[in-house]
């Protein structure tokens, strides 16, 4: 296996063992990136060189026996919205100010502490907004398993990264489907955690972050990191002491949902359906109890989510300057200003809808161990649109089956599970009850077993 396709439990145990260096594999990780990225353009304010730095002192440790913490020499990537201290962070918009960061956020923090090397932050579209590589401050981050298909987003480069081989591990934001999206659409592995469970600065109702990886126990491996506590998070759920590296979960005697309707949004794509049905016969011919979960996520509800995040979204564009407000990508700025003309009585009747949500999903699924459902209605579609519709007065009509996870604040993977005939990579999503996050990722390894072996990784164009 090559350096940059290792995961990061293989290249710790390689440390450990002195097979490898620090330094030979951020050198061989860079190498990779620097033939993809001119294709992808995945990345934002690369800092190779002091990443290079960082890799002769952990180099220096290892060699005394002596690493600074678990995730010491490992390469990571950061998406844009989570500070590192000294880069700008712009949200995806050329709207925004470039005024470096004060400090790191508490997820930077964590992986600083534990060693690992930052090589770049990675992109997303304007103000996280969009499950799209479209953005009107970074390039057009393109999907590298066909470079005309979408990365998904809002964590679009963190995902395309991740498929790319540009490191192990990989952290992104989800509010509505951010990580799961972009995981499902490149192939790869995420979990969007119960809110709190890792700090995030500023938190809002239902944002998340996540590890984004190839494998499950990188995730895990990154989970137990991030996951410590921050007092910046009001919100952080209280320290637990949880066996994140805890092996697979057999299925058998559990009770697990098939949620193949969502009740609204975009039908179901039938090589989804098909992908996702395979994936849950597996689970029954292992003996689980496979029961169908009829669909809760009303139209209404969809409706007042859009009209409450445009009015969350139209306060801050209104803010900006007219020039600045010229610059916020057409679609973006079309969706902000959906808001500005809602009543009040409107936009309460948005919060009760999150909140009608949140009740409408932990009742339905309450009866299952596990749910299992695709990840997105649809495959990638086409690098240069927003959204899989691609038409402003219809953006979430794709996030039906991964929003009721952050409005009900339970733990929501997606792994990989097929593919198109096109060869678009399917993802089905697997939820669990609240605070049940070791459980989502243990039921997810053993889906990762279950499943055979994936597609091999995407290869630059010579």
């Amino acid at each position: 296996m090559t350096i940059h396709d290792m995961t990061a439990v293989d290249i710790l145990a390689a440390y450990k063992s002195k097979k490898l260096s620090p330094v030979e594999v951020v050198d061989a990780v860079i190498a990779r990136i620097e033939r993809w990225e001119p294709r992808i353009k995945a990345l934002y304010a690369p800092d190779f060189g002091n990443a290079r730095k960082a890799a002769q002192a952990s180099e220096a440790r290892w060699r005394t026996g002596a690493p600074q913490g678990p995730l010491d020499g490992v390469p990571i990537t950061i998406k844009e919205n989570i500070a590192t201290k000294g880069v700008p962070v712009p949200l995806g918009t050329a709207a925004t100010d470039l005024v470096p960061a004060p400090t790191d956020a508490p997820a930077a923090a964590r992986v600083r502490e534990a060693g690992a090397i930052i090589l770049s932050k990675t992109t997303m579209p304007d103000f996280g907004m969009l499950s799209s590589g479209r953005s009107s401050f970074h390039p057009l981050t393109r999907n590298p398993w066909n470079l005309a298909w979408n990365p998904g987003g809002s964590s679009a480069g963190a995902g395309a990264a991740a498929a790319a081989g540009y490191g192990p591990l990989h952290l992104g934001t989800d509010i509505g489907g951010s990580v799961r999206l972009p995981a499902s659409w490149n192939g790869i592995f995420t979990l969007k955690p119960s809110l709190g469970r890792i700090p995030v600065d500023p938190p809002f109702l239902g944002r998340a972050i996540g590890p984004m990886t190839r494998t499950v126990a990188d995730s895990a491996l990154l989970m137990a990191e991030v996951s410590k506590p921050d007092a910046r998070d009001f919100m952080n759920l209280p320290p637990a002491e949880i066996d994140w590296a805890a092996g697979p979960l057999e299925p058998k005697g559990l009770k697990i949902g098939l949620h193949l309707d969502a009740g609204s949004g975009l039908p179901v794509d039938p090589e989804v359906k098909e992908a996702v049905e395979k994936a849950a016969k597996l689970f029954a011919d292992a003996g689980a109890v496979v029961e169908p979960l009829e669909g809760f996520l009303s139209p209404e509800m969809l409706h007042l989510m859009d009209l409450f995040w445009r009015v969350r979204s139209w306060t801050d564009f209104s803010a900006l300057s007219h020039a600045k407000q010229a610059s916020v990508l057409p679609f973006i700025a079309d969706w902000c200003r959906g808001g500005a003309d809602v009543s009040g009585k409107t936009v309460m009747r948005g919060l009760n809808s999150y909140m009608a949500l949140r009740a409408a999903t932990v009742r339905a699924t309450l009866p299952f161990d596990f749910v299992l459902s695709p990840t997105s209605p649809v495959p990638t579609y086409p690098a240069e649109w927003e959204t899989p519709t691609n038409d402003v007065n219809r953006p979430l009509e794709h996030i039906s089956f991964t929003v009721p996870y952050n409005m009900s604040e339970q733990p929501a993977a997606s792994i990989n599970c097929g593919y198109t005939k096109e060869g678009k990579p399917i993802g089905l999503q697997i939820a669990g009850r609240r605070f049940d996050d070791l459980g989502v990722l243990r039921i997810s390894r053993w889906f990762e077993t279950a499943r055979g072996p994936q597609k091999a990784w995407p290869e630059p164009p010579k």
